[in-house]
């Protein structure tokens, strides 16, 4: 699909400077304050944190977003749809769960193409239309397809090791010259440029979902419909039930925190106000260039979701 290798290219720019970033970091620490196994010790660090993340993530995701098992005999439809999505990206058929979690959404876990799962939240039921919902789940599954959940495990592992860094070498007793502290300024500048490129990662992956669901079949404009809605269902959810799911809304198929702000943007769109976005209005969106508040590209850089207006407006150049 068009547009999909400027997203890979940038993806992979970006996993190119992180790492780079370590191994300068580690090389500078290792020749300054002369630790024979510097670069074994961290190495370790960051392979042990990789390894637990990946063995623990999908049971941790399951419980503290209250997922079940959901059987192909409770939701016939839903099930059927899946496999389609499945047969279309060329994967195996993700185990399918439903979370209790009281904001309209759906997200994917696992570890793997293989052990994908995906999940929708109970109240996102009788929310959506079928072409919304399963212009959702294409999302979901792209993040599948594209091995997300690997991903984002290593690049997220990556920060914390900065963070390990600079704790030992600023309170390292081979502390010659400053050089410690130094490298200890380094790494957490590294830590928080690593966070931001973390979360710019989340945004890319966003992104490419969104282009994933458009490519097994599903029309730009179900899928902006969808994140209208979405964007509905969390500005009406209370701040207890967005709290509550502060430590996984990356997971989300939209920033939950963001639900009022959301919904400002899809009004200009939503030139009926039927509260839908259709494929003539997403058609003129194409046609125009868009214009975000310098505090809104603020706000995005701290942000795991791409800003609302960006995103539907690379969709409407899907649909082009």
């Amino acid at each position: 699909m068009k547009g999909t290798w400027k997203l890979q290219l940038r993806m992979w720019l970006v996993m190119l400077l992180m790492f780079t970033m370590l191994y300068i970091i580690i090389a500078l620490a290792g020749s300054f304050l002369g630790y024979g196994g510097f670069y074994q010790f961290y190495a370790i660090i960051g392979i042990l944190m990789i390894f637990l993340q990946y063995l623990f993530a999908p049971k941790i995701v399951e419980s503290s977003m209250k997922v079940k098992p959901l059987s192909k005999e409770e939701a016939p439809h839903i099930h059927a749809m899946v496999e389609e999505l499945a047969q279309k990206a060329d994967i195996p058929k993700p185990k399918i769960g439903i979370s209790d979690v009281n904001i309209p959404n759906a997200f994917a876990y696992g570890r793997s193409k293989r052990s994908g799962h995906v999940a929708i939240t109970r109240n996102l039921l009788g929310l959506l239309d079928r072409d919304e919902l399963k212009a959702v789940l294409g999302h979901e599954l792209g993040h599948i397809k594209h091995n997300d959940m690997i991903v984002t495990t290593i690049v997220s592992a990556i920060p914390m090791v900065f963070y390990y860094l600079a704790f030992s070498s600023m309170f390292s007793r081979n502390n010659n010259n400053n050089s410690g502290f130094i490298i200890g300024i380094i790494a957490w500048i590294a830590y928080f440029v690593g966070q931001l490129l973390v979360l710019l990662v989340s945004r890319i992956r966003e992104y490419y979902a969104d282009a994933a669901s458009i490519e097994f079949g599903n029309r730009p404009n179900e899928l902006a419909s969808a994140l209208y809605k979405l964007s509905y269902g969390a500005a009406n959810s209370s701040e207890e039930q967005i709290k509550d799911v502060e430590g996984t809304r990356a997971f989300f198929l939209n920033d939950v925190n963001e639900g009022s702000h959301d919904i400002r943007s899809f009004r200009q769109l939503d030139i009926d106000n039927n509260g839908k976005i259709s494929e003539a209005e997403l058609n003129k969106l194409h046609h125009h260039d868009i214009k975000v508040k310098g505090s809104d590209n603020l706000k995005e850089l701290l942000s795991t979701h791409p800003d609302m207006l960006k995103r539907v407006k690379r969709l409407a150049d899907f649909n082009n």
